[in-house]
């Protein structure tokens, strides 16, 4: 979910990338199945409900039909509770995964700027070299030139 598009270092579906690609892929599967389960479960529990809220005659089957409406009416409330709990789920790794992202994309960031800044020492070094080089040719052409000698007299 990095979109900054940082170069990875490795080669493809090698490394933590590709791992953490897997697991995060095995993680949505089974939230989506995890998502079917449920909703087929209130969709059979309701239409359960639905044929069985009827009144008959017979006191046993009302009775019969009234537990029969109490167990469905829990394991509908059971997985729309499941739902509710995948969407807290959900929004809590939306968030951390949305914070891991932006902290990779600031590590990524300081290594560029400490290879920038270690490539800029370097490059700043050596034209210290160069420079103190050329100063020291500079002086020994000037001590030994016929000019110098020339200027004191």
């Amino acid at each position: 979910m990095n979109k900054a598009g940082a170069p990875s270092g490795g080669g493809a579906g090698s490394g933590p990338t590709a791992s953490a690609a897997a697991a995060a892929a095995q993680k949505q599967r089974a939230l989506l199945q995890r998502l079917d389960n449920d909703i087929s479960n209130i969709v059979d529990s309701f239409s359960v409900l639905v044929s069985v809220s009827r009144v008959n005659e017979p006191p046993v089957r009302n009775s019969q039909e009234a537990f029969l409406m109490e167990i469905r009416a829990s394991k509908l409330v059971q997985s729309a509770d499941s739902l509710l709990k995948m969407v807290s789920e959900l929004k809590q790794t939306a968030i951390f995964s949305g914070f891991a992202s932006l902290n990779e994309n600031v590590d990524h960031r300081i290594q560029a700027f400490d290879q920038e800044a270690e490539t800029s020492d370097k490059l700043l070094e050596r034209i210290g070299e160069e420079a103190a080089t050329s100063l020291k040719e500079l002086e020994s052409h000037y001590y030994s030139s016929v000019a110098r000698n020339f200027v004191h007299e």
